[in-house]
């Protein structure tokens, strides 16, 4: 696959320099946002392959952006990041269809297992292959 990009929200934390890490090495494009404006502005202007949405980011909430997503990007996977996944939330996230809830902090070779299976399923890809 040429030209992968992924979205992210949450720059509260060290999260965006984490996740780079994993993409680095697959010539990924990573494209943060901060507020929900941003993510439909690059949403609606560069092809986006999934999008990894922050649950407790203080300026975006997870579940808000994934709804703003599932506006106008019904099938766009999303994989949530969350501190602590209660039953509430996995049920709301699983209305929203969801493809993956991971607990923070984030076990990083648990996020690349889980964008190995994403890009399988939905791109028939092994970009994310370890």
């Amino acid at each position: 696959m040429d030209n992968v990009k992924v979205l992210i929200n949450g720059f509260d934390w060290a999260w965006p320099d984490a996740v780079r890490q994993i993409f680095k090495a697959r010539s990924v494009e990573l494209l943060a946002v901060k507020r929900a404006d941003e993510a439909l502005n690059v949403l609606q202007q560069r092809r986006i392959h999934t999008a990894i949405v922050d649950m407790d980011s203080k300026i975006l909430n997870g579940l808000s952006m994934i709804k703003i997503i599932r506006s106008s990007f019904p099938l766009l996977p999303c994989i949530l990041l969350a501190d602590g996944a209660e039953e509430k939330l996995l049920s709301m996230a699983l209305e929203l269809d969801v493809f993956s809830v991971m607990n923070k902090p984030v076990d990083m070779q648990l996020l690349q297992n889980q964008l190995h299976r994403l890009f399988v399923k939905r791109y028939n890809s092994n970009l994310f292959y370890s």
